[in-house]
């Protein structure tokens, strides 16, 4: 519902968006040249690398594209910053590194919650980056992949990774990423939306392509729903549990945000549906570093 995500084998990419609303805020790419990194930034931690493959042109163009979503509802980004704040309580001075910061949205709505600690933005689009500076001041430009994250291990106490795991080709590899560059015991707030919301569920009985499930990046079929943001995985409770703990992260707990796409007569039943966090529309994760 909110940030971005590093895609195909390079390429960022957006957060949900189902019902054609979910907003996905745009992912970090490979480390580039042109990166607006901030005076102060942890250092790249120094990496050999090969001349990456170049990512398909097509998908770069998707999401750099000023039309695809880089911002989503507060209502998820509230309740992660709450999170985040009770876990960092008592702690000031610490680092959070946003990736997949997309249009600096979700970290404004966080930054009042999260005062004391530094928050840094990483993406891969450039155009994100633009909107991003003036809402968090330090951005910088990077990706999951092909090289990593331009960040030194173990220089964050918590990572923000909201909404771009369903745009991965690789989500192993990208929890890596994560995991290298939070300290031991860091925290990670991750947020993706569920294949098993309530309303997924009676879609799916109906024999309808679920909400927040793509199948193509020019249009949306079978599903309700206009926009396309370029979800490639979507996970269910049990699985995304499964998939951190295996990542190397434990005392993993999962609770549910609603949807700002839900039209307006069914959100007092997806907000009902939060207290059921493997029913919810979005599933929110907490998750330490092993």
């Amino acid at each position: 519902m909110t940030d971005t995500a590093p895609l195909p084998q390079a390429a960022a990419v957006p957060a949900t968006a189902p019902q054609g609303t979910d907003t996905p805020t745009a992912v970090p790419a490979a480390a580039s040249h042109g990166t607006d990194t901030p005076a102060n930034a942890p250092a790249a931690a120094p990496q050999e690398t090969g001349t990456p493959a170049a990512p398909p042109s097509g998908l770069r163009d998707f999401y750099e594209n000023p039309a695809v979503p880089v911002a989503s509802g507060d209502g998820r980004s509230l309740r992660q910053a709450r999170l985040l704040a009770a876990a960092l309580a008592g702690r000031p001075g610490g680092t959070v590194v946003d990736v997949g910061c997309g249009d600096g949205t979700a970290a404004a709505t966080a930054a009042p919650l999260l005062a004391g600690h530094r928050l840094i933005g990483i993406d891969w689009s450039q155009d994100a980056l633009r909107r991003a500076r003036p809402r968090m001041g330090a951005v910088v430009r990077g990706e999951l992949e092909h090289g990593g994250l331009p960040l030194a291990d173990g220089c964050a106490d918590a990572v923000l990774f909201s909404e771009i795991l369903e745009h991965l080709v690789d989500p192993d590899q990208a929890l890596d990423e994560l995991r290298r560059i939070l300290k031991p015991g860091g925290h990670l707030m991750l947020s993706t939306p569920n294949l098993a919301a309530w309303y997924n569920r009676a879609l799916l009985l109906a024999g309808v392509q679920p909400v927040f499930s793509e199948v193509s990046l020019r249009g949306i079929h079978g599903r309700p729903g206009s926009e396309v943001v370029g979800h490639l995985r979507l996970y269910t409770a049990r699985a995304l549990r499964s998939f951190l703990t295996a990542s190397g992260f434990e005392d993993v707990k999962i609770t549910g945000a609603p949807f700002h796409g839900v039209p307006r007569p069914l959100r007092l039943v997806d907000r009902a549906a939060c207290a059921v966090p493997g029913a919810a529309s979005i599933l929110l994760a907490h998750a330490r570093r092993r």
